[in-house]
């Protein structure tokens, strides 16, 4: 059972603009990238990397979707009360 994830986001406030970068990444763009341009969250200007984070650290929706997710899996949009998310997971231990 995955005790820690390490992942990173894109937080936006619509999810059109989420579907339009989710597709732009499919399309080849990197995330980090895509995070330091259109993330709103600080982490954005890390690519946003969150670094490893356990159970009941996240908001539920967005803690079930990291967890649930294989390595190197991008998922979304997830939408939380702070907006619709794209995260990458990175690492799982």
């Amino acid at each position: 059972m995955v005790k820690e994830v390490h992942a990173a986001h894109i937080l936006v406030k619509r999810e059109d603009q989420a579907k339009e970068i989710l597709a732009k990444i499919n399309a080849g763009e990197n995330f980090g990238e895509m995070a330091k341009k259109f993330s709103t969250c600080p982490s954005g200007k890390k690519g946003g990397d969150l670094g490893w984070f356990t159970r009941g650290k996240m908001i539920k929706e967005f803690e079930k979707a990291a967890f649930e997710s294989q390595k190197g899996a991008i998922v979304g949009p997830v939408k939380t009360d702070f907006g619709y998310h794209l995260i990458k997971v990175l690492e799982q231990r």
